[in-house]
Formats: structure tokens, C-alpha cells, sequence
């Protein structure tokens, strides 16, 4: 049996989310403070801890007027389903599937169809006002509305409470109340935090490791481990047992040598017993307390060295796996067996260079398989991992079908409150070709492209725009008192020829995007056996564009009818599509010469410095082409972004920039810090 989908309301930024799970790996991305460790919380809040408790502030802010409209029904005599009904809740719903023939298990509570062709179940869990207390809620609230929130603050720990219920897929309005035993029975949570600890080198350091290792001596020790587990766990007991033994008779010994010191102070007395120790020796606590993991040094009969003087990496990947076995251990033992492991795995690339994130990854399935087959006789661990990340490399190791993109928006047009809005790039991508699909996963793996992690983006035409691009944005910013290089901006080069096809995945994801291209000016011409052929022009002697995203950009279903003229004159308006918007090569000035590409277009808007002086517009346009030519890419973008940096920036990019910069700075309801009060949301 697997999860196949999650579905979360009321909890912060998540007021009405729903992700679907893989059979294996789910990765869910965004950018910061879009919701993606409020979602782990949750889960391990409401589902982890045995009586869980939430804060008047947990609630989504979008949800909170509710309760002010709840007490407006409640003041006004209405009917008390009625009152509830308008009460916000915290809820997750997962959606079980099961085959046909498998053994349900601890899964049958839980089933409430009579539909034998149903195979799957929904599970409900849901924090709640408690029954009957609908009147402590309310009692004696002030119409002020800071007063009446604060006091809520105080009463929602106290009054709401976590239920679980399973509901027929078929009809919602049948359902069965059911309690926390019998959900974790059957679904099984672990948790691996972003905070693991590992880089607490303090006098009071953690002994990290040895704590995982106390839990794994735990497994070991339960009735339904293996006999090899257990006789290793008896072993270890055995072996403290003789130390605690050792320990009573050498201190006994040493505690008599001291009674004549005793003795001088009336010490035992006729009556008084004779002094005696017994040490308590337990292996969890010699493990969790009193253990630490070491490191051999160079010499074996050396010193070893503490788990702090390891590197953080090295730290954090040890402990990572060695959390995995250890939660893999505890599926293993628990009798009886759950049918659904969730693992919840919070940003694994902390501490790990480039190269230990794309492996870890990229095997984290095959650690799966090879605790299955070492460690529990090839019966199957079905563990399905949702790992949360803000890396890059991550992200590019897993398929887009595996992606889960999460993006903070306004809740409706004109608010400041945000909600996390779930794109699934496996349904959101479904409409491109597999062809396309391929070359974009392979294009962002390749040049480790963080399009999935930025605020904005701009997609360059080739080398010298993109070794440029950051002294024109700083050089922007200077000039119009803007904040672009503050910004998470990602910048790709991507080429004219294959920039359109990146249309449809920023749309989908919702990415403010500046297309710089080329206008890459050609004229119809017949070659030496009379073929027609499109041969590159200056602008001026151009009939049309060859640039395949300008032409996608006007015209999205192939064409290439729109003539250089009407390019020229397209409007702001005409550029911008949604959160996308082309710019292309224009005069610097109206009515004078425009350039064909980067180059071109750059040494017109500074002829001074290229000695580009023709009296006539043809002249000047004719000259900065030949310049042109014989400039070398790399070393053109370089003398004027590091070298040469008093220049004038090109009119059509300047034009772009001033769009980017128009992105509002909305500030996400946090998600990772202090959640606002309900005076200041709601005040």
C-alpha cells in the first residue's frame, strides 16, 4: 500500500495545499518561506506527538476572521452546527491505496466502503475545537478586537484537541471515528530535521551519534526483532552486566579501606548497617549519555578523535544515514507491521559540497534496497521519502515527475496575505512534448540552473550577455535607484534557439522572466542553384527575424510573418505575456540605427568609445557591424564588466530591467521562524 496524496488545510501558509507522493522519492522545491517546512511540521506535530498542540498563530492568518465570525454567530443565538461549521480547523487528509488481494493488515479499521472494486481509503487527521465547548471559546470576549485575539490565544491550546477519522472515497458524509493507535499502526512517520546538531562543538556538545545509537540498541532489544539483533542486544547487556559487577566489588573494596575514617565519627554504630554500593549500569543510557563516537587517528594505539573534529559533511551524512537504519530498524521490529513508512527528510544538503548532494540523491533509493536485502531477508521496506531542499543539485538529480514546486502568493488579488500554492510538474508539464521535457530536465542538470529557487530570472541569448548581465544590473540599480541585485535572480544562457521552450515551465512555475535575445535581422536571398535561402542582414536590410524565440513570442504555433518593421514598433504591452516578458534590439534612439545582435547593439549605444561617427544612420549602423565581426566574445563582455565600466546601457535591455524591477517585495508569512501574533495579523 502507498500514500498517494496529501492534502493540508488551515496550517499557516498552507491553507488549502495538495501534493501527490511517488512510489519512492517525492522532492518538494520552492523558494524560501514557501511553506515546505511548515509542511513537515505539521506532520510532525499533529501526527508524531502523542497529544498535539497547536497556537492561536498556527492557524493560517486567512483563517483567522473566521473565528471573529464564528463568535458574531454564536453572540447572535445561532445554532451550534452552525458555529462549528464556521470555525477554522487544522487538518491533513491522505489518501491510502491498496492492491486488490494484499493483506490489509492494520489497515481494515480504517476501510468503510462496501465497494469491493474500491482500493483505496482517505484518512483524516483534524485539530479541532473540542465537543461542548463552544461556550468556553466565547465566554465574556471584548468587541475589541486585539482583546478578543489575544484571548483566544490563551483558550486554543486548551480547548481544541486532534481527532482521526477515515472516510469512504465514494461518500464523504460516511466516515468512522478512530484514534492516534490506530493511526500509527498503520502509517508509520519518521522525521530527519534540517537542525540535526551535527556543528555543536561546545563544552556541552551533543553526543549525537550516540543517541542514534541508543535507538537502534532499542530496536534491537524489541520482541519483534530479528534472533541476530537480539542476541546482539543481549550481548551488549551481558557485557555491561559484568562491568557493573566488577565495578561493585573494586569499589566496596576501597569503600571499606575509608572505615576508620568512618569509625572516628561514631560510624557504623552497634545498630547501623555496614556501608555498601550498588552501581545501576543501563545500556541505553551508557549509549545516549555516557558514549561518544570517535574517529581512529593515524596511529591505532593512538588517541581517537571526537565525532566534533570530523568535518561538518562527513557529520551530517553519517548521522543521515545512520537516522535512516535506525528508523528502518524500527519499521522492522514493530509488531505489527505498518502498512505505509513516511520518511520526511529536511534539506540533506546542509554541510554537503555539490558533488555528496547529486550522490546522495541519487542513491537514496538504493539504500533502500540494500537495507532490504542485508538487513531483512529481502522482504520489502515500503518506505516512500518526501525530502525537502533548496538545492540546486539536488533538484536536478530528480525527474520532473518527482517534483513538487511550492510558491508563497497572495490569497486573493489586492491582499497581503500569502498561501503556499503545489505545483506538480508531473501534470503541470503534461501538456509538452516528451522531446521537450527531456531537453529541459537536461538542460537544468546541466547547467545547474536554479530557476526553482529563484524570486525572478532572466534567460540570455549567448557568453557575453551573460558575462555581462550582472555589471548591467548594478550599473541599473545605480541609476534608478532599484534593488534588482538583491534579488534571487537566476540567469541562464539558453541561446535564441531554445529559450521558447522554457516558456511554458516558467509560466507554470510562475517565474517572473526577462527573455534578453537577439533580433537577428536575415533577408530572403537564391544561392548558386537558384534555392531560396534566408541570408543574415543588417537590420535595415532585413525582411524578417530568424530568431526562433521572437518568432515563437508572436507567433506561439510556427509562422514567420511578422516583419522586421512590425518588430520594431511592438508596444511594452505586446512584449509582456503574464510573468514573462521579450526584449530584442531597438534603436538606442528613434529614428536611429539599431543593431542586429548584443555587440552591435552595444557598441551603438556607445559609439564615442568605438569611434563609430558616420553622419548618417545607414553609416553608423554599417560601421558597428564590421566592429562587430572581429569582436571576441568572452573578452568584449569582460573589458566592459570589469575593466571599462563607464558605458551606457543598451536601450532594449535597459527597457527589460525596468520590467523585472516592478516585481513587488512581498514578505512571505514566515516559515521557518516565529509565526506573526494575531494582534499584529489581525489588529
Amino acid at each position: 500500500m502507498k500514500v498517494r496524496a496529501l492534502s493540508v488545510q488551515n496550517f499557516r501558509l498552507l491553507e488549502n495545499v495538495e501534493i501527490c507522493l511517488e512510489d519512492d522519492t517525492t522532492l518538494v522545491v520552492g523558494r524560501n518561506n514557501s511553506g515546505k517546512t511548515s509542511m513537515t511540521e505539521l506532520f510532525r506535530r499533529l501526527l508524531a506527538d502523542s497529544s498535539p498542540r497547536f497556537r492561536l498563530e498556527d492557524f493560517s492568518l486567512g483563517s483567522h476572521e473566521r473565528f471573529w465570525e464564528a463568535w458574531q454567530l454564536s453572540r447572535n443565538n445561532e445554532e451550534e452546527n452552525a458555529v462549528r461549521e464556521r470555525l477554522p480547523e487544522i487538518s491533513i487528509s491522505m489518501n491510502v491505496e491498496y492492491a486488490e488481494n494484499e493483506e490489509l493488515g492494520t489497515l481494515s479499521d480504517f476501510i468503510v466502503d462496501l465497494n469491493d472494486a474500491c482500493t483505496t481509503t482517505i484518512i483524516v487527521v483534524t485539530y479541532a475545537l473540542s465537543a461542548g465547548k463552544i461556550s468556553s471559546l466565547f465566554a465574556e470576549l471584548s468587541d475589541d478586537r486585539r482583546v478578543f485575539f489575544r484571548a483566544l490565544r490563551e483558550r486554543v491550546p486548551k480547548l481544541f484537541e486532534a481527532r482521526v477519522e477515515a472516510k469512504d472515497p465514494n461518500d464523504l458524509m460516511n466516515t468512522k471515528l478512530l484514534d492516534s493507535v490506530s493511526l500509527k499502526a498503520v502509517v508509520q512517520f519518521g522525521f530527519i530535521n534540517a537542525q540535526r546538531a551535527v556543528d555543536d562543538a561546545t563544552n556541552k556538545e551533543k553526543a549525537v551519534l550516540g543517541k542514534v545509537f541508543e535507538r537502534l540498541f532499542t530496536s534491537a532489544s524489541a520482541a519483534g526483532a530479528g534472533p541476530d539483533e537480539q542476541e546482539r542486544a543481549e550481548a551488549l547487556k551481558t557485557a555491561v552486566e559484568g562491568v557493573r559487577a566488577q565495578i561493585d566489588i573494586d569499589f566496596n573494596a576501597q569503600l571499606g579501606a575509608l572505615s576508620p575514617t568512618f569509625a572516628l565519627f561514631g560510624y557504623p554504630g552497634l545498630s547501623d548497617p555496614q556501608l555498601q554500593t550498588e552501581t545501576q549500569l543501563d545500556v541505553q543510557q551508557l549509549l545516549s549519555n555516557h558514549t561518544t563516537v570517535t574517529y581512529s587517528g593515524p596511529d591505532p594505539e593512538g588517541i581517537n578523535l571526537p565525532e566534533s573534529y570530523n568535518g561538518l559533511g562527513t557529520r551530517n551524512l553519517i548521522f543521515i544515514l545512520l537516522k535512516l537504519f535506525e528508523l528502518f530498524r524500527e519499521y522492522t521490529t514493530r509488531q505489527p507491521e505498518s502498512g505505509v513508512h513516511l520518511i520526511f527528510i529536511e534539506e540533506p544538503e546542509a554541510h554537503l559540497h555539490p558533488q555528496m548532494q547529486t550522490v546522495f540523491i541519487r542513491q537514496l533509493n538504493q539504500i533502500r534496497s540494500m537495507f532490504e536485502e542485508r538487513y531483512n531477508g529481502g522482504n520489502s521496506w515500503p518506505v516512500q521519502f518526501v525530502v525537502t531542499t533548496h538545492s540546486s543539485h539536488i533538484a536536478n538529480e530528480v525527474p520532473f515527475d518527482a517534483m513538487r514546486y511550492f510558491l508563497a502568493r497572495p490569497r486573493e488579488v489586492g491582499s497581503n496575505i500569502l498561501t503556499t500554492q503545489s505545483k506538480d510538474l508531473r501534470t503541470g508539464l503534461s501538456g509538452e512534448e516528451p522531446e521537450t521535457r527531456a531537453f529541459l530536465h537536461q538542460y537544468m542538470t546541466l547547467t545547474r540552473c536554479d530557476l526553482l529557487f529563484a524570486d525572478c530570472a532572466v534567460l540570455v541569448e549567448g557568453t557575453t550577455e551573460r558575462l555581462i548581465l550582472p555589471a548591467v544590473i548594478a550599473k541599473y540599480d545605480e541609476q534608478n535607484n532599484s534593488k534588482l541585485s538583491a534579488k534571487y535572480l537566476s540567469i541562464m544562457e539558453v541561446g535564441g534557439a531554445y529559450a521558447y521552450l522554457f516558456y511554458n515551465l516558467v509560466d507554470f512555475l510562475d517565474l517572473r522572466t526577462l527573455i534578453i535575445t537577439d533580433l537577428d535581422s536575415v533577408r530572403s536571398t537564391r544561392n548558386a542553384n537558384g534555392h531560396a535561402r534566408w541570408t543574415k542582414c543588417l537590420v535595415s536590410q532585413g525582411s524578417r527575424s530568424s530568431n526562433s524565440s521572437v518568432k515563437r513570442w508572436f507567433e506561439p504555433y510556427g509562422g514567420n510573418s511578422t516583419t522586421l518593421q512590425e518588430l520594431l514598433i511592438k508596444s511594452d504591452a505586446e512584449k509582456s505575456q503574464g510573468c514573462r516578458r521579450i526584449a530584442y534590439q531597438i534603436p538606442q534612439a528613434e529614428g536611429d540605427a539599431c543593431g542586429r545582435s548584443f555587440e552591435d547593439a552595444f557598441i551603438l549605444a556607445n559609439s564615442n568609445k568605438f569611434s563609430v561617427s558616420g553622419p548618417t544612420e545607414a553609416e553608423r549602423e554599417s560601421q558597428s557591424w564590421e566592429i562587430a565581426k572581429d569582436v571576441q566574445k568572452s573578452e568584449f563582455a569582460l573589458r566592459f564588466a570589469i575593466g571599462d565600466t563607464e558605458w551606457t546601457i543598451p536601450r532594449y535591455i535597459e527597457q527589460g530591467l525596468g520590467w523585472l524591477a516592478q516585481v513587488e517585495n512581498n514578505s512571505p508569512e514566515p516559515d521557518e521562524v516565529e509565526p506573526p501574533s494575531a494582534e499584529n495579523a489581525n489588529g
